[in-house]
């Protein structure tokens, strides 16, 4: 069998947004069979769905209708985790600061162009496939001028971001 990630976009244990990772386990065992979850962020490990994109909006209603919490959900397998964990373009950045943005689908044309003239000193970004790799340098993600609206409006897509770090553990609960 093989596993899969399932990545929710601003859900927290508290205030705006609140998606309690141990109730959402329960509803979504029916739907996913066995389910864990990693960090209170929204990363649920499940077995790979024979659909995707079905899964992913059933998961979404499932979401909206539980917690009344409308958030995108973005499916990547095993094998997309960790070629992203290892063909990423800054391996000389801090696992804290670099960031990928795990995203729903194609970036629009002109995306990159259009954060480029967003950065701050010290940060740098590429779009590899469906993951735009942020490194936020050593400003890290308070000083940066890539805030979810401009990076929405720019990609033309929603999207997720994980810190290296976050992604090469997803990496090992999906092996």
């Amino acid at each position: 069998m093989t596993r899969s990630v399932l990545l929710l976009r601003a859900v927290n244990v508290g205030g705006r947004g609140k998606v309690p990772m141990a109730r959402l386990r329960e509803v979504l065992a029916p739907e996913l069979g066995d389910v864990s979850t990693y960090i209170a962020s929204g990363n649920v490990i499940c077995a790979t769905p024979s659909d995707p994109d079905a899964a992913c909006a059933r998961v979404r209603a499932i979401i909206a209708e539980e917690f009344d919490v409308d958030t995108p959900v973005i499916h990547r397998t095993h094998s997309e985790l960790a070629a992203a964990a290892s063909t990423h373009p800054f391996p000389e950045a801090s696992e804290k600061m670099l960031h990928a943005m795990f995203l729903e689908g194609d970036a629009g044309d002109g995306a990159v162009e259009t954060l480029t003239e967003r950065l701050v000193p010290g940060e740098r970004i590429v779009l590899m496939g469906r993951e735009l790799w942020i490194d936020y340098g050593e400003g890290g993600v308070q000083n940066t001028r890539l805030t979810k609206a401009v990076l929405d409006r720019a990609l033309g897509v929603a999207g997720t971001a994980r810190n290296l770090r976050t992604v090469r553990t997803l990496v090992e609960l999906t092996a």
